[in-house]
């Protein structure tokens, strides 16, 4: 029988069109692009048919007893919410919190329009049978989703009242009897090449005038008039010399839209601003999955750790106060979030219009806006406590076993280990710090969660100030 993730391999075959420096890849799973992350995705998939492994990551989606991942369960009790972020760990440990669009972050948007699918069918009639369609297609065939909600960055200063930019936005042509014909293209979306659909619609609050961009859709990758164009590669065929650049490369692509018909059952909404926002915005719904992306943080904040005490350690610098005020930075970095999770989900209750368990989302946004600091700076202690050594190592691992070995082992020789581990704990440094994955991963933490100015304000804005405020006055009530 073949394994779920060979047929995830063979399932994106599709006739879609994803462009590489000027080349159209019709192989995929063989292009030095994108071979060493499918090859881990695959692994994560198959994981699922190992019935030693499963329950981690999977629970028991119908009376077959056949098997969906976690993200696909719809939690109505703690329990079932301590499933899921399960799942979102192992696969996070599984990959070092490296790769944070294994589709369980859509697939969890996709759970909760589900379990809200009655309240959200009032937006439009029609939403919630195609909510329930869709969600029961992704779970039992190991759907791929990803999103992309971005507009391209042409100019900032200017709205959709720009002709010009109204143009370029994704956008309505015309509509058919088969579905909506759409141009435009649309922005950032990781994992775009080997997603299997994309859930489509705006990231900011549309005027109300502008109903032609208003839109809320699940598009094939493999639909006919769609681009996927992809940025440089920053995959490397050598896991000696790049252990993480080979393995985890979760590659980022604008969408381009030219006349790309939407069939009308995979498209949610359609011309009505308010309503797209209101399921863009929807809490629970946002909640499941931004959840996933804080326990995702947790084992990628550990493993930056791990790497910068290894290095600590290996070249002898753990002694000295200031580089242990340093590490000890990290472990609090790490306590934080883990905090931050455990109140989350210690504090979680059921939604009293659906019934689904949710985390506290005030503790996940918490995490996530803090997070845009944290990591940056768990990257410069990483860098400050390895300094020059990091650009002091052979070109390639190989060269040990050339005429100059002897010598290497000799002169990079590290105080707890060998020539030959001390190269390579400094190779997987340097791809988390200098190599280009390291410097998209650090410019990905800091705004993957949008506007980090925003997101502080937000918060501001929907706390309850009052509860704070009150007892300043009430002091200096009691003060005359």
């Amino acid at each position: 029988m073949t394994s779920r993730g060979q047929r995830f391999l063979d399932s994106l075959q599709d006739g879609r069109n994803v462009w590489v420096d000027q080349e159209k890849v019709t192989e995929l799973p063989g292009h030095p692009a994108f071979s060493g992350t499918l090859s881990t995705i695959g692994r994560l998939f198959d994981l699922l048919d190992d019935p030693r492994r499963r329950d981690y990551v999977g629970y028991a989606a119908d009376d077959s007893g056949r098997f969906a991942h976690s993200s696909f369960l719809v939690p109505y009790t703690a329990e079932d919410l301590a499933k899921r972020s399960r799942a979102f760990a192992y696969w996070a440990k599984e990959t070092n919190g490296v790769m944070s669009r294994l589709s369980d972050y859509a697939r969890s948007l996709v759970a909760g329009w589900y379990g809200s699918r009655k309240q959200l069918g009032k937006l439009d009639a029609g939403l919630e049978a195609k909510i329930s369609a869709y969600y029961e297609e992704a779970r039992d065939n190991d759907r791929f989703l990803t999103t992309s909600l971005l507009d391209p960055q042409i100019d900032r200063s200017k709205g959709l009242d720009d002709k010009r930019l109204a143009e370029r936005y994704l956008h309505v042509v015309k509509e058919t009897k088969e579905g909506i014909v759409l141009s435009g293209a649309k922005m950032i979306a990781t994992g775009a090449p080997y997603t299997h659909d994309f859930l489509i619609f705006s990231f900011n609050k549309l005027d109300a005038r502008h109903s032609k961009h208003a839109h809320a859709l699940i598009v094939p990758a493999g639909s006919e008039g769609l681009h996927i164009v992809c940025r440089e590669s920053f995959a490397e065929p050598d896991g000696q010399d790049h252990p993480l650049s080979s393995r985890y490369d979760e590659m980022d692509a604008v969408l381009l839209f030219d006349e790309v018909l939407v069939p009308w059952e995979r498209v949610l909404l359609n011309g009505d601003a308010d309503a797209v926002w209101k399921l863009r915005s929807h809490v629970p719904s946002n909640s499941l999955a931004f959840h996933q992306t804080v326990v995702r943080f947790v084992a990628k904040l550990e493993f930056v750790a791990g790497v910068t005490f290894a290095v600590a350690d290996a070249i002898g610098v753990n002694g000295f106060l200031h580089v242990q005020e340093k590490l000890g930075e990290l472990i609090t970095q790490i306590d934080t979030i883990k905090a931050l999770l455990i109140a989350a989900e210690a504090q979680a209750k059921p939604d009293p219009a659906t019934g689904m368990w949710l985390p506290e989302p005030t503790f996940i946004d918490t995490a996530r806006s803090i997070g845009t600091k944290l990591y940056p700076r768990a990257i410069e202690i990483l860098q400050q406590v390895g300094g020059g050594g990091f650009v002091q190592t052979p070109a390639r691992m190989s060269q040990f076993d050339g005429p100059l070995g002897d010598l290497l082992n000799r002169y990079f020789e590290g105080v707890s280990v060998g020539a030959e581990q001390k190269v390579r704990l400094f190779k997987l440094a340097w791809d988390l710090i200098g190599s280009p994955l390291g410097s998209r991963h650090e410019l990905y933490e800091r705004f993957y969660a949008g506007d980090p100015v925003r997101s502080y304000a937000n918060q501001y804005l929907s706390s309850d100030k009052a509860a704070l405020i009150d007892p300043v006055w009430k002091l200096l009530r009691q003060t005359r």
